[in-house]
């Protein structure tokens, strides 16, 4: 197997075992679960510190919700496809909170190195994933767009600044569906 292809095979088998049991997953664990020897951990990952940074960038990767959103039916209402991307985003964001708050659990504090290279990595990685699933909802609203009080471009950026908000939602806030029909038809009775 490829080097690249090991590694992302190792990363994939790990992640549910880094949310479940955080910095204190075992070598024993991971290779258990990636089907490997120990050793080949070490030969593929320099320490644990880096297989845990391998597995906080593969939770920032969008890949499979845009995925899911890219499936989605053009032909279905405008309510029920921001809907599914809801869902697949959701879901993405979930787990990318899981993994990233379970990989620094208990690593103390960054040096400040170490935290001018977190985030310049992560600033990129964080960029092109907003940038990627913009693009994604956006192709959503276009079959829409003459409806649109906004261009299609606006139209997604807003939708997706108001889902990343209502992800962090207060206890009583709106379900989903409240979420889209407020998006779409406004607050106030015409």
């Amino acid at each position: 197997m490829a080097p690249d292809d090991r590694r992302r095979m190792i990363v994939r088998a790990v992640l549910p075992l880094v949310v479940e049991h955080g910095r204190g997953v075992t070598t024993a664990q991971i290779a258990r679960a990636a089907g490997i020897g120990e050793g080949t951990i070490f030969r593929v990952f320099q320490d644990k510190d880096e297989l845990f940074d391998a597995c906080v960038e593969a939770a920032l990767d969008p890949a499979e919700a845009l995925e899911m959103i890219g499936e989605i039916p053009a032909d279905l209402p405008l309510e029920k496809r921001l809907a599914e991307a809801v869902e697949a985003l959701n879901a993405h964001m979930q787990r990318m909170g899981a993994v990233m708050g379970a990989a620094r659990a208990g690593k103390g504090r960054l040096s400040p190195e170490e935290a001018r290279n977190r985030k310049s990595v992560t600033g990129d990685s964080r960029r092109e994933s907003l940038e990627a699933m913009q693009r994604a909802v956006r192709e959503l609203f276009v079959p829409d767009a003459e409806r649109l009080r906004l261009p299609v471009d606006k139209a997604a950026s807003l939708f997706l600044s108001l889902l990343f908000s209502h992800s962090r939602q207060l206890p009583g806030g709106p379900a989903t569906a409240e979420m889209i029909d407020v998006f779409l038809h406004g607050s106030v009775h015409a």
